[in-house]
Order: structure tokens, then sequence, then C-alpha cells
């Protein structure tokens, strides 16, 4: 049976103060009061203090932190707000030439119960890579959402951002342009319009386009279809975020490449995660049973999680109890059995922003020896989570724990990358651009056409011209809500 993380636990830990973050929380300085809308209860909040939530945060910091050790002292005395406080209570330490931990973040409740369980988010349908943040900065296209609105009819995949409003993108640095730009990149509220001037990746044509900001129901599970690739045929899934609402699609989508080929179902199936930052762990490891199938993963350890050195392993301290490792589940969180396809490899496709639960898709399925060949650009190297915390109104997210998959690997924090062991890689595969010159799923799609190939014969194409010497790299960040970005235990 599975359980909903942030539940009122039943151990009680006490801080270095003596003070429990769990009696701690809740007393708020501005109580909520009435029926919160998603769970249907009553807000637990009580009349409490600014001083309170703070020392709550300190508290439940200590306690559950990966790093709790090296989070500096820090006086909370002068920070006017809870949520500038908890910005502080993360390590400073670097790994790799980056900060150590790059996932520490705060959502207003309301808006992540939103954004958790429909999807919603406000927009435009289209989602930003970004090859190159400083001038001259590279923001393109990633994707549009399927079906689009009418305002974005001539938009392709790959357009570049040339203007805002007028505000130059590539090279404008003065205060006004900055503020322009993001106001444009980020509206604030529905109804806003904002004027871009976009080059098209093919034609280098530019034509300007007025976007309307809106709420935008994000498809995680845009496309599933298949390839004929000789007398094989192969499926294709582009899986763009681990959304609760990805659970049915997912399970639709195998339903449908098991019906494939009268009834034959697939050969293989190429999932592309280029840009799947991650999401809730438990539609990781659903995947993954569909892809392994009941005979490589049923009864197996899909990932084991590992809190602070203060708890024993297959403990989770925010339950407060003993709990299994994450297995294959072979079922929904409603208990409806889950289709498979009995897969002994899968071909992913990877980009810089496949993240957290994506990588956990395939450090998990690597763990039951079913094989992964990767195609693209390095992960970015993320074998941690948590469980939200809502405190005051307020949900916050802070490292609680490390992954691991059944053979006890997940060190994995430079990411996984695509190509032969001498050359340092640590996943099979081949390092191709991402082929902004046509549509996610089109066979000639660089990474896909990489894919199918391999499938052949285990070699990697040459680079193509335009990828060695465009004037901008071809690989980039995809801008996504953090929580997008990362490994959730929730149900």
């Amino acid at each position: 049976m599975r359980w909903i993380s942030i539940a009122v636990a039943v151990l009680v830990l006490t801080s270095c103060g003596g003070e429990s973050w769990r009696d701690l929380g809740g007393k708020c300085a501005t109580p909520r009061t009435g029926i919160d809308p998603i769970t249907h209860n009553a807000y637990p909040d009580r009349q409490g203090t600014l001083d309170v939530e703070k020392k709550f945060l300190r508290a439940w910091t200590d306690d559950l932190y990966l790093w709790y050790s090296e989070v500096p002292a820090i006086d909370p005395a002068p920070f006017t707000k809870a949520t500038d406080y908890f910005k502080v209570l993360k390590t400073t330490a670097t790994a790799g030439g980056q900060p150590k931990d790059r996932f520490h973040f705060f959502y207003d409740t309301a808006y992540w119960e939103q954004l958790s369980q429909s999807g919603q988010e406000l927009g435009y349908g289209l989602t930003w890579t970004v090859p190159r943040k400083d001038p001259p900065r590279e923001w393109r296209i990633a994707y549009l959402e399927p079906n689009p609105p009418a305002m974005l009819n001539g938009i392709r995949r790959g357009a570049r951002i040339i203007k805002i409003d007028g505000a130059d993108m590539l090279n404008g640095v003065d205060q006004a342009s900055v503020n322009t730009l993001n106001a444009g990149l980020f509206p604030a509220a529905a109804g806003e319009q904002h004027t871009f001037l976009l080059e098209d990746y093919n034609t280098l044509a530019q034509q300007s386009f007025t976007l309307t900001a809106q709420t935008v129901i994000t498809n995680p599970v845009p496309d599933v279809h298949t390839i004929t690739a000789g007398a094989d045929t192969v499926g294709y899934m582009l899986f763009n975020d681990h959304l609760a609402t990805a659970e049915k699609a997912l399970a639709d989508g195998v339903k449908t490449l098991n019906a494939a080929n009268g009834g034959a179902g697939v050969k293989d199936l190429i999932l592309d995660i280029r840009y799947n930052g991650g999401g809730y762990l438990y539609i990781a490891s659903e995947l993954g049973y569909m892809i392994a199938g009941p005979t490589r993963a049923s009864g197996r350890i899909f990932e084991r999680l590992q809190f602070n050195d203060k708890y024993p392993p297959d403990f989770d301290p925010v339950v407060g109890r003993p709990m299994a490792p994450t297995p294959f589940y072979n079922t929904t969180l409603a208990q409806s059995a889950l289709p498979s396809l009995g897969l002994g490899r899968v071909f992913v496709l990877t980009g810089e922003s496949t993240c957290s639960a994506s990588e956990s898709i395939i450090n998990g399925l690597q763990g039951v020896n079913v094989q992964v060949i990767q195609i693209g650009h390095h992960t970015c190297g993320k074998p941690y989570g948590f469980h939200p915390q809502d405190n005051c109104g307020t949900t916050y997210f802070s490292i609680q724990f490390q992954g691991t998959n059944a053979k006890g690997f997940g060190d994995y924090t430079l990411g996984f990358s695509p190509g032969p062991a001498a050359a340092g890689s640590t996943v099979l595969g081949c390092q191709i651009a991402d082929d902004f010159s046509r549509d996610l799923g089109d066979s000639a799609e660089g990474r896909l056409a990489a894919a199918l190939a391999y499938r052949n014969s285990p070699t990697c194409p040459a680079p193509s011209i335009r990828a060695l010497y465009a004037e901008v790299p071809q690989e980039g960040t995809v801008i996504k809500s953090p929580w997008r970005q990362n490994r959730i235990l929730v149900p």
C-alpha cells in the first residue's frame, strides 16, 4: 500500500533545541482559515508568530536535510520572511564546479497543489530551452503543447527569440531591457500580452507574434506512435513530465503499443525524455514496470532511499516508520493493473534537462538488467529527492534523501553520459546534438534517427556540420518550474 507522504507521522523527533518541528509546525503569524480545496480538510494552522515559523524551518532542516551538518549557523532574527530564512538553510559546498545543492525551493501551497495535481501553469503553451543564458543569449522553443492556441500559428520548434516588446534578447543588458524581457518570459497574470520577434530555425526568417498569457494544462505524454523499421515495429513515446496526470496517459500509451502490429506489439521502445526534468517518483516506478514487465520487475527494487546519517537504511523519518524500498509498482494508485511491454532493452533520448525522476528510470531499469541505450546528451545528475512540506501556506522543498537502484548504485551526480566506457561514459549509446530542424517524434530528427540506426548497427553517426560549427551550442537547459525538475515522494 502506498501512502501520502505529507500525512501526520507517528514518530516525534526533537531538534537540538528540544522542540520538534512537528510541534512547531502550523503555528503561523497569519493562519489560514477555511477548507483546503484540494484535501477538503480544514487548514491545520493555529495562531503563532514569525519567530516560530523560522524555528520550525531550522528544526525541520536539522532533522531531515540530507547535508544537515553542512548548514551554516545563521541568526534568524534579521529575516522578515520565513521564506527568506529558508533560502539560506542549505549547504554552501560545491561539487563538480557547481553548487552541491541546486535544488532548494518553495512554493505558495495553493499554487503547488494546482500545479502538481492538474498540470496547470501560466504561460503561452510552449516551453523554452536556453543553450546560452549570457549575452549573446540564446533562447529557443523546445516544444509546443499539443493543439496550441491560434496565437502560436506559424511558430515552430527551434525558433529563436530575437526581441520581446522591443527589448533585445540577444544582447540587452541594461536594467530596463532585462525587466522587459523577464516580464515577457514569465508573465504574472492571465491576459498579459507581449510581442515576441522570433527567428525560424530552418529559414532564419523573422516574424512578430503577439502572445497572450493564459492558464495552460500541460500534456505530459503528448505523442505515442509506432515506426516501421525494416521488418520491425518500434514504439516511440514522448514523455515530458512526471505529473499525476501522466499515470493514465502512460498506461494508455503502453496499451496502444501493445495493440500495434496486429496485437504483436513492438520490438523496441524509444523513450524520449530529453526535456523531462522529473516529478513524482511513483510515476517513474510505474513506467519502469511497464517497460520491463513482470518477469524482470515483479518483486524487484526500483529505488531504495537513504535519508541522512541520523537514520538507518529503509527508514523514512518523515512518515516516521521503516519503509520498504520503492518497488516496480505494477498497479496504479487506484490499484488498477498496469499493462507492460516486457522489454529487455530500451532506448532513451536524453538531454541536459533529463533530471531526477527521469534519471531514476534509467538507473532503476539498469538495476534489474534491462539494457538502457542512451542517445543524446548527458543528463543533469540528480539522485536526490524530498517530501514536500507545507507550513503556514508555503510548501518547502529541501533535499532529504539519495536514491539507489537494486544493485546499490546511485552515484551519478555528474549525470548519465552516453558512449563507450573507454571514453568515460556511463551508459552505452551515442552523443547526439538536439536537432531543432525537425519536430519531436519525426523519424528523421537527429536523436530519434540515431536510435533507429543504432538498432541495426551499434555505431554512432558523425556530428552534423551545423552542430559542429553553429554560432551557439545546440544543447540547452529547459525552463520549467522547479518542482518539474525533481524526484518527489507523494503517494
